[in-house]
């Protein structure tokens, strides 16, 4: 089978607060805000994209943040926990770290041989932090976290289902994705089987569904390399009975659409043109940016979204 899928492109979650999220995921963590623009179907919500120093795809946890959502709940059909990729040394430091700002922590957990914690942010996104040796990204920090113990990126993604045989065929018949291994009710798949390509089914049978608001997960993106080898999945699916939506441009991306057996919808995203196409690279997400049809409505847009900063200093 050709290669079209090669991982996780991108993550993306309904927060609340605008604010609370940037300092959570730039102050706490350490990521880039690599972009500030507006969700493309709802313009009067921002778009945040949280990554790398260049917002690489594999690295890019991005939000929608509505003012005053209320907090959604984990369940089956959702995507519960996204796992960020960490040096092996680096737990001892991201448990203090975490705890020095109130957020409380899992013990170190064992998972398939490798060690990670588990926490929430403060909508109650599920995030984990997996230590390996096997990231050769490199990571980013604003200063407040050493380098040598930043997040590089996505490790992968837990998925929570009430079955795996739909989902799976979808991921090994059609997506690159092979299986891995299983530990327990845990199925594990992978395109190398490297971080930023993980995909985790845990199957619950009688699990209640989910209720999508804030620190839930809205979509998971998966990476191809261009347009080309986008229409060819797009063609592949439908030739299989998945209904794609057309092709959406993003501006950074462009993305098709899709619910996946198990109720989680699924996006595949172009790895070109990415985030310096409208921003010079040693100011990426500093200025609102927004699509060229949306440039008409600017004040307007503008004046309705609430204003942020970057307080990193206060994380140090």
């Amino acid at each position: 089978m050709k290669t079209l899928i090669s991982g996780i492109h991108h993550i993306t979650a309904i927060a609340g607060n605008p604010q609370a999220n940037v300092d959570f995921y730039t102050g706490i963590l350490g990521l880039r805000l690599v972009k500030k623009t507006i969700n493309f179907d709802a313009p009067d919500v921002y778009h945040f994209y949280f990554g790398d120093e260049l917002g690489t795809p594999g690295t890019i946890f991005t939000t929608f943040p509505f003012t005053g959502a209320r907090k959604g709940t984990k369940g089956t059909g959702e995507l519960t926990y996204t796992a960020f990729s960490i040096p092996s040394d680096s737990l001892e430091f991201w448990i203090g770290r975490l705890k020095k700002y109130g957020v409380a922590v899992s013990d170190v957990l064992v998972r398939f041989g490798e060690k990670l914690i588990r926490f929430e942010d403060h909508d109650g996104m599920g995030i984990e932090l997996v230590a390996n040796d096997s990231d050769e990204r490199s990571g980013w920090t604003y200063g407040q976290v050493p380098k040598e113990f930043s997040i590089k990126g996505f490790y992968g993604a837990t998925l929570n289902l009430r079955s795996k045989e739909h989902t799976e065929k979808l991921l090994t018949g059609f997506m690159n994705y092979k299986f891995i291994g299983q530990e327990g009710d845990r199925y594990r798949y992978g395109t190398e089987g490297k971080p930023g390509d993980i995909v985790d089914i845990v199957v619950n049978p009688s699990g209640n569904r989910g209720m999508q608001s804030a620190g839930t997960v809205h979509h998971i993106a998966f990476r191809t390399a261009n347009s080309a080898s986008q229409l060819e999945i797009q063609k592949l699916l439908m030739e299989n009975g998945y209904q794609t939506t057309e092709v959406k441009d993003r501006n950074y991306f462009t993305s098709i659409y899709f619910r996946e057996p198990g109720g989680v919808l699924f996006e595949i995203a172009t790895d070109e043109p990415g985030f310096a196409i409208d921003e010079d690279e040693a100011h990426l997400g500093e200025l609102i940016k927004l699509p060229e049809w949306a440039e008409p409505s600017r004040e307007e847009i503008v004046k309705n979204l609430t204003p942020v900063t970057l307080k990193t200093e206060n994380y140090a």
